[in-house]
């Protein structure tokens, strides 16, 4: 999937935070701190993960406005198509 130009700046502002918490998991773990260590990695991974694939309330009303738009608006490449069947017949 395609990320947009402001998807891809969230992410790049998520890494910024997600990436020093991975390190210091990696550091507590060759310390031999397991279970703080995988804990950290955990975190880091939810910090990236959780954002992308699970919807907030801020998603809804942007999803909403899609759903509106694709069923009140064809593209212009069904609308074509229909009109070329349209003139075979």
């Amino acid at each position: 999937m395609a990320l947009g130009i402001l998807d891809t700046v969230g992410l790049a502002a998520t890494l910024v935070f997600a990436i020093p918490v991975a390190v210091y998991g990696v550091e507590q773990l060759a310390s031999g701190e397991t279970l703080f260590g995988v804990a950290l990695l955990a975190v880091a991974a939810a910090m990236v993960l959780v954002p992308r694939y699970v919807t907030t309330p801020d998603d809804i009303p942007g999803k909403a406005a899609e759903k509106a738009v694709g069923t009140a608006v064809k593209s212009p490449e069904k609308s074509e198509k229909n009109e070329q069947r349209e003139n075979q017949d």
